[in-house]
């Protein structure tokens, strides 16, 4: 019998689903573009930055519901029957809110670094968690989240795994903050995008270089991500990068990555607060930071990005003294540029660096 941090013993344990409320749909969506102009950490000519933040269900709540819309148009996913996802915590908000919408009850498979804040809120929307209290040797949290769901399923027949980092409806979903996007631009030359599913990035990019042919795409990765062909070390920011290889990451896309480390996040979510009033999590300070380079570099350039969700979620870690302090973190000497280097496999990034050669490891392992 399975057991869990939220109390799952068996599969009748599972909250009966709930009616679906179709009307919740139609609050996805339509999220504010803001211009910004605070220094990160100098001076820039501003870059724009779709604040998904300020949505319903987060920037991932467009992918879930696609996923659980797919599954059901397919016949993968039975009316009433439970959705179970691993996640750090943002698509989770997203499949609550899917779940709510649609009509079906939510298990989340979780781990012990997790916000206390975020799975109160998780509960709160009536999702149940299984929290895994130890990475795996290989793959770590990933690896130990994706191993306990494989028990999950197993004690809940008919259970459905939308298995967001494999799942092409996860890069569909995205179709509309492309479209929303290219409706509040004239024009845009670099698009910014965090990468950890591969979803946001794949799902824009083609809808919006069907409209602007020459647009460049940037992919921003965390410090001890693999997704790019760096080595997997343990990883301090959440949301972004990878211990896997998620197959929705087109690597043919990107024309250069970077890799930025929890000091340059923190200081630009700080800055961004202090100087924008709009800010948030690891994602966000890491694409702004790279925006904002990016807009400095190309002068003229129109620069966009997305900042996936708001500041509340890291009252207690990026905006907090005290965890930064006790991680080492220094705000104060982040990286102002990258290093750049000239393969992903020829040096490990410990803080920013960028790479103007994008591989896909598994097609290039030996």
């Amino acid at each position: 019998m399975l057991t869990g941090a939220a109390g799952l013993l068996a599969p009748t344990a599972t909250a009966p689903a709930a009616p679906a409320r179709p009307e919740l749909l139609a609050l996805i969506g339509r999220t504010p573009l803001a211009r910004i102009t605070a220094a990160l950490p100098g001076p820039h000519p501003g870059f724009f930055a779709k604040l998904e933040g300020l949505g319903v269900g987060g920037m991932k709540a467009r992918a879930a519901v696609a996923m659980l819309l797919g599954a059901r148009e397919r016949g993968e996913l039975a009316p009433g029957a439970p959705v179970v996802e691993s996640t750090s915590g943002t698509l989770g908000i997203g499949l609550a809110f899917a779940g709510q919408a649609i009509g079906h009850p939510v298990v989340l498979v979780c781990d012990a670094e997790l916000e206390p804040a975020m799975r109160r809120l998780l509960r709160a929307h009536g999702a149940r968690l299984e929290i895994v209290e130890r990475p795996a040797r290989r793959g770590g949290w990933q690896a130990a989240r994706i191993a306990r769901l494989r028990q999950v399923r197993t004690a809940l027949p008919g259970a459905y795994w939308p298995d967001q980092y494999n799942n092409p409806d996860n890069r569909a979903g995205y179709a509309s903050l492309a479209a929303e996007l290219a409706g509040q631009l004239d024009h845009l030359d670099v698009l910014v995008c965090s990468v950890g599913t591969g979803g946001h990035s794949a799902g824009m990019i083609g809808p919006l270089r069907r409209q602007w042919p020459a647009l460049r795409l940037i992919g921003v990765d965390a410090t001890g991500s693999t997704i790019f062909g760096q080595p997997a070390r343990p990883r301090l920011m959440r949301g972004l990068g990878s211990s896997i290889h998620p197959r929705n990451v087109v690597y043919r896309a990107f024309d250069e990555v970077h890799w930025v480390g929890p000091a340059e996040s923190a200081d630009a979510c700080r800055r961004l607060a202090r100087s924008n009033f709009v800010s948030g999590g690891w994602s966000t300070g890491a694409v702004a930071r790279v925006a904002a380079w990016a807009a400095r570099v190309q002068p003229g350039a129109v620069v966009a990005t997305v900042f996936p969700d708001g500041p509340h979620r890291y009252l207690t870690s990026i905006y907090d003294d005290a965890f930064t302090t006790a991680h080492g973190i220094d705000p104060a000497r982040a990286a102002t540029r990258p290093v750049e280097i000239p393969h992903p496999t020829a040096v490990e990034a410990t803080g920013w660096a960028r790479c103007r050669t994008v591989i896909d490891p598994l097609e290039t392992a030996p």
